[in-house]
């Protein structure tokens, strides 16, 4: 038995943290708690991510151009002038995280052929739903101006941009992703999330072949973290679905869901609303209504997976909610289904997602990161509905809190809960211990819960000073799953 002593914060049933001075670790458990205030580093339970893209995340750290930090149009086009220059001729160049609030402006197909005219070139914006070409790979994705929209997209061909699923077009096109690439994605994205204190999270869309290389790490023992899994239904830009991947469960790996998209992103203008934005007009992308969204939901719902829709606009929203409550009014079954980033509800919806008993998974750090996109494009009156994490509290809903990195840079879900509690849009933010509680909810993704209570695995982040009292200087320097450190600082 090991012994752990230091200021250690475990919640009780009620969701409040409660201090310890010690706690006894036994074969990966924890085996008893010593009430009391402690001293020294603190000590709380390992943090939830409930919607991330952990291979993506582990791209942007190996492969993939990073655009996140970029702040203007001239710094970018160095960026990638230097890239083009370590590419071997005729290799597609990558990148990821571009934002026209940071930016000054898009960087279009004319932009893109001043800078690289000979290279194909695509450029993913932060969002993941909006995506910049140059005229070479538009060409060689046989994209032209008379290219007609596929169904849940759209092309605007003189800008260079793809919008939703229309992104399927050109990703036929590209150099295909290997179960060998998958691992080292994952394996990458693991150590960062670790480092922040993350020792489970849910993968939130993944691919035959992701999910083959999750199955595979996970049978060597190669996972450091635990990770749900979302098998994706159906890919960008088709018409037809994925099959339904075989159920999978381990310690460390969960495959239970599945992962369906509603409408766009709301940083770039594209998600879902009744109303039109301010600036770029349009309502945004409906991907799915109601009626797609249950059909495509219903075989899933059959066999015992749990569905999870990316839906932000108060339309995509309402679509979602009519197919869920329609799948367990004619098919009941003990599913908690699950509304991703859950932006802009209304009363109605807030009221209607309750009496389902659905998960929402907003991400709290959007309020910071993408705060510009927000006030800039948002309708008026739609202001005080978005991400109002405290009425979605006062609601009743069952919260999970998420990230969605690599949209955002922060991954840290300290940082994320501190962005809950000062940066609210409208209104007052959430105490502190409130939103780090939200980021503890690893059975929103299908696993079991973890609270550092006796029995539980000893799944357990290490700050160097009190995250409560002092979270600016608190920094993450230890993180053990099943009773084992996986990242020391």
């Amino acid at each position: 038995m090991r012994e752990v002593v230091g200021r250690i914060y475990a919640p009780d049933a009620q969701g409040r943290y409660r201090p310890y001075r010690r706690l006894w670790v036994r074969e990966g458990r924890v085996a008893g708690l010593e009430p009391g205030p402690g001293e020294g580093e603190a000590v709380l339970p390992g943090f939830h991510d409930a919607h991330v893209h952990v291979w993506k995340v582990g791209q942007l750290l190996t492969d993939l151009l990073d655009l996140r930090e970029v702040r203007s149009l001239d710094e970018l086009a160095s960026l990638l002038q230097e890239r083009d220059r370590r590419l071997p001729p005729g290799t597609w160049l990558l990148g990821r995280g571009w934002n026209e609030a940071g930016l000054g402006g898009i960087p279009n197909r004319d932009f893109l052929d001043r800078i690289l005219p000979g290279r194909p070139v695509l450029l993913t914006r932060t969002c993941a739903h909006i995506h910049a070409l140059n005229s070479r790979a538009l060409a060689l994705a046989g994209i032209g101006p008379d290219t007609p929209d596929p169904p849940g997209g759209e092309i605007r061909y003189g800008e260079g941009l793809l919008l939703e699923r229309a992104y399927g077009l050109v990703e036929r096109v590209l150099p295909r992703r290997t179960v060998a690439d998958y691992r080292r994605y994952v394996l990458a994205g693991a150590r960062h999330l670790l480092a922040q204190g993350i020792t489970s999270a849910l993968e939130a869309g993944a691919d035959p072949l992701l999910l083959e290389a999750y199955r595979s790490l996970d049978r060597e023992g190669l996972l450091p973290l635990r990770v749900s899994v979302l098998a994706l239904l159906r890919p960008d830009g088709e018409e037809t679905t994925y099959p339904l991947p075989e159920p999978y469960r381990s310690e460390r790996l969960l495959i239970a869901g599945v992962k369906l998209f509603a409408d766009g992103g709301l940083s770039g203008a594209s998600a879902a609303l009744s109303r039109p934005y301010r600036g770029v007009g349009g309502k945004g992308v409906l991907r799915l209504r109601a009626e797609e969204v249950y059909a495509l939901a219903l075989p899933a719902h059959r066999q015992g997976f749990f569905v999870a829709t990316h839906a932000i606009g108060d339309v995509a929203i309402r679509e979602v909610l009519l197919a869920y409550a329609r799948l367990y009014r004619e098919d009941p079954r003990p599913l908690r289904h699950r509304l991703e980033h859950f932006g802009l509800p209304g009363p109605r919806e807030l009221a209607q997602a309750r009496a389902l008993g659905v998960w929402a998974v907003p991400q709290p750090i959007f309020l910071q990161e993408l705060r510009e996109n927000f006030l800039r494009y948002l309708p008026e009156g739609f202001l005080p509905r978005c991400y109002n994490l405290g009425r979605m509290e006062r609601a009743g809903l069952s919260l999970a809190f998420s990230s969605d990195a690599p949209v955002v840079r922060e991954v840290s879900p300290l940082r994320g809960a501190l962005a809950a509690a000062r940066h609210p849009l409208f209104g007052r933010g959430l105490p502190l211990e409130r939103a780090l509680l939200y980021y503890t909810r690893p059975e929103a993704s299908g696993f079991p819960a973890m609270r550092l209570w006796p029995g539980h695995p000893a799944d357990l982040v290490v700050f160097s000073h009190d995250p409560f009292a002092h979270p600016e200087e608190a920094r993450v320097v230890r993180v053990e799953v099943d009773g084992v450190a996986v990242f020391t600082a």
